[in-house]
């Protein structure tokens, strides 16, 4: 096998119309093989696999929700707890997996924000809460149960009610709600709306990237494809300047 022969087995996957991210699969698979002989069978042999021998993968924009579409969303939203816990990621911007973590302790009512303890990398950061979202988690703390469970959101009907709620059973509700309101819609999309709508708002990049935790501030550059409204207004402002410039550079004295 030889560097030569690999490219021509991407080739032939190319023709098969197999993704970048599947023939990667594929070039992954060969390149252990060739490690195992190598290191585990002491075969002297060359990897024909070379190290950076990937396909580039697109990398699609992240989607988010207009502003009808979260009203929608919204209204056939009953339950308090899923509401909270909706508008936090809506909102704070946090992720599903940051939300179910969340504990009592963690809200700072009189400062009206959250903290959050070992996000994604293992960071920590505070994150803010809107006047609606604090409206949402005020009534449902209200109403949850007391009991000596740390967690701030609870499993609240079944076997495992009183139990922290999961995961995946935050992206149930949001998926069952999705279907009612006749939106396609995930837990992480809410994230991305409020980055967006925060960019539309003129807010800073460098906020944003540390609202949502974001190690790299290219991650948060990708909202700004998004932001027609913020490039639209960029450029009629910046435009209007160059026009003036122009008739002014062109007027008698």
């Amino acid at each position: 096998m030889t560097y030569r022969k690999i490219g021509a087995y991407i080739d032939w996957l190319l023709n098969r119309r197999l993704s970048p991210k599947t023939i990667n699969c594929h070039l992954a698979t060969i390149r252990r093989f060739y490690d195992f002989l190598r290191y585990e069978e002491e075969r002297d042999i060359d990897n024909p696999v070379k190290r950076g021998c990937l396909l580039r993968q697109a990398k699609p924009l992240p989607k988010h929700l207009r502003d009808e579409q979260v009203k929608r969303l919204m209204d056939v939203i009953s339950s308090k707890r899923d509401r909270a816990i909706f508008m936090l990621m809506l909102r704070s911007g946090l992720r599903v997996a940051e939300v179910v973590k969340l504990t009592l302790g963690a809200v700072d009512w009189h400062r009206k924000r959250l903290y959050v303890y070992s996000g994604k990398g293992s960071k920590d950061r505070v994150v803010f809460i809107s006047p609606d979202t604090f409206r949402a988690l005020t009534a449902y703390v209200k109403s949850r149960p007391a009991g000596r469970t740390k967690r701030l959101f609870l499993v609240e009907r079944g076997r495992y009610k009183g139990k922290p709620i999961s995961v995946r059973g935050v992206q149930k509700r949001m998926e069952a709600y999705a279907k009612k309101a006749g939106v396609k819609v995930s837990c992480h999309q809410l994230r991305h709306t409020m980055a967006t709508q925060l960019l539309n708002a003129d807010a800073d990049l460098v906020t944003i990237q540390d609202l949502l935790g974001h190690s790299r501030i290219k991650t948060t550059q990708r909202y700004c494809k998004l932001c027609n409204l913020k490039l639209e207004k960029d450029y009629y402002a910046a435009m209007g300047r160059v026009l003036q410039r122009a008739a002014d550079s062109v007027r008698p004295d």
